[in-house]
């Protein structure tokens, strides 16, 4: 290897993802590793690292596979930008917007969730005290 591609191993720890799940995401065709080492290894890239740090980020605010596929697509038509024109491109940043704005949602759903769970903390928390 030279140091540009990571095996599937050094992927898991540093996304915190399991080797499962990174499998997972490859067989829906969320993530495609870069290459594969001679004797097979998946190999991936910085790139397939923030791809599989997206998909993270989203899962836990209730995102499914297909929308994490179609905003994923948005987003790297967007980065190749070539051959866009004024339209396809601004209705391709309106895609991404929705997904903000959905995601800004959920956080608010889940800071009301975390501050109902910490009071039921604090609560028997003083129950015992």
């Amino acid at each position: 290897m030279d140091g540009k591609h990571m095996q599937i191993g050094e992927v898991a720890a540093r996304t915190e993802l399991s080797l499962r799940t990174i499998r997972h995401y490859e067989e829906t065709g969320l993530v495609v590793p870069s290459a594969r080492s001679q004797g097979g290894f998946r190999l991936y890239t910085e790139a397939d690292v923030a791809r599989l740090m997206v998909i993270r980020r989203m899962k836990p605010l209730g995102f499914t596979l297909d929308q994490m596929r179609d905003l994923l697509k948005a987003t790297d038509r967007l980065d190749v930008g070539a051959g866009l024109d004024a339209d396809e491109r601004e209705a391709l940043l309106e895609r991404v917007r929705t997904y903000q704005q959905a995601a800004t949602e959920q956080v608010a759903k889940l800071r009301v969730q975390l501050a109902r769970a910490e009071d039921f903390a604090a609560t028997l928390g003083a129950r015992l005290g």
